[in-house]
């Protein structure tokens, strides 16, 4: 019988793009589908795939959520809060655990340069303990931490909000713009090489190349700030440049808002260590594996933001 592959939650941007891939890969019947609203996955479900409903902020769901799943596709809690995230990635780590899961890919992120246990962004925080947790399981399971590269659509993030629809003249941010810069990659080619580690894991678990380790997946080459800024102003028609400014200053921007903010808290000024990251070249590693899993060269940021916004 053919591994059952548990995908949750079978949402948001990565999760789906993760589940398309699959369909090309495996049969509906491998996959078990969990997510706060599975009905999304409908058609999969007359298909033969197990849909289920699980939701990390109700741990209770989780009891019985991966029954029968050999292989768990765990996709991080959507934050970067710190505490309540690595609770929710335990919480459910051990339900797997208990419902006989085998083999845990947990999505991290491209922080910590080229797979280090130490980043100065405090997005990165939650990534590394749950990474640790993962490592340290003598349960009969094993895992595989995929360093998801910062996604090229995840550019408003580091560009003050930047609206491409109604762009300032300047992107105002604790960055000079020079590099070290960012080894931008295409979210789907994320869940498209994630889906691929996952059947390759499937082929040839005891010799898998990422048995109880981390990969790194990014795009072709680092691009720096000021650079990234350029390619977005000429997709949006209109030349764009950066001017730093301090934390405090870039803590009170009006567009800043409520973007940052978790369970209540303003974790704005928190955020702003990702810059700090990227300036310590965390985010500027170039990794051959992506290559390598896709058989082929990553898109190139300027063709992905041209698809975007062009």
């Amino acid at each position: 019988m053919a591994p059952r592959i548990g995908v949750f939650p079978a949402s948001g941007g990565l999760g789906t793009s993760v589940v398309n891939h699959l369909t090309k890969l495996a049969s509906a019947s491998q996959l078990v589908l969990i997510a706060r609203s599975p009905d999304k996955w409908s058609t999969l479900g007359q298909a033969g795939a197990t849909l289920r409903t699980a939701d990390y902020d109700q741990p209770a769901t989780l009891d019985h959520a991966f029954d029968g799943v050999d292989i768990l596709m765990l996709i991080s809690y959507a934050s970067f809060e710190i505490k309540h995230r690595v609770e929710a990635h335990r919480t459910a780590i051990e339900a797997a655990i208990k419902s006989g899961v085998k083999h845990i890919f947990y999505s991290s992120l491209g922080f910590a340069g080229h797979l280090t246990d130490r980043s100065v962004a405090h997005v990165m925080g939650a990534h590394l303990e749950t990474e640790q947790y993962l490592a340290g399981l003598t349960d009969n399971i094993t895992y595989t931490s995929i360093r998801e590269g910062l996604y090229s659509e995840s550019f408003p993030i580091y560009t003050a909000w930047l609206d491409p629809a109604n762009p300032p003249s300047e992107i105002t941010i604790p960055h000079p713009g020079t590099g070290p810069g960012v080894s931008w990659v295409k979210r789907d080619e994320l869940g498209e090489a994630t889906a691929k580690l996952i059947m390759s894991f499937i082929d040839h678990s005891e010799n898998f190349k990422y048995l109880n380790q981390k990969v790194l997946l990014t795009g072709r080459r680092e691009i720096s700030l000021a650079e990234t800024v350029d390619i977005l102003g000429r997709a949006i028609g209109k030349p764009l440049r950066i001017r730093k400014i301090s934390i405090d200053e870039y803590v009170k921007l009006p567009q800043i808002g409520d973007k940052h903010t978790y369970h209540g808290v303003d974790l704005s000024s928190e955020w702003t260590t990702a810059w700090e990251a990227i300036k310590q070249g965390e985010t500027a590693v170039v990794s051959p594996a992506m290559k390598e899993i896709l058989g082929r060269e990553p898109e190139s940021y300027e063709t992905t933001i041209q698809a975007l916004i062009g």
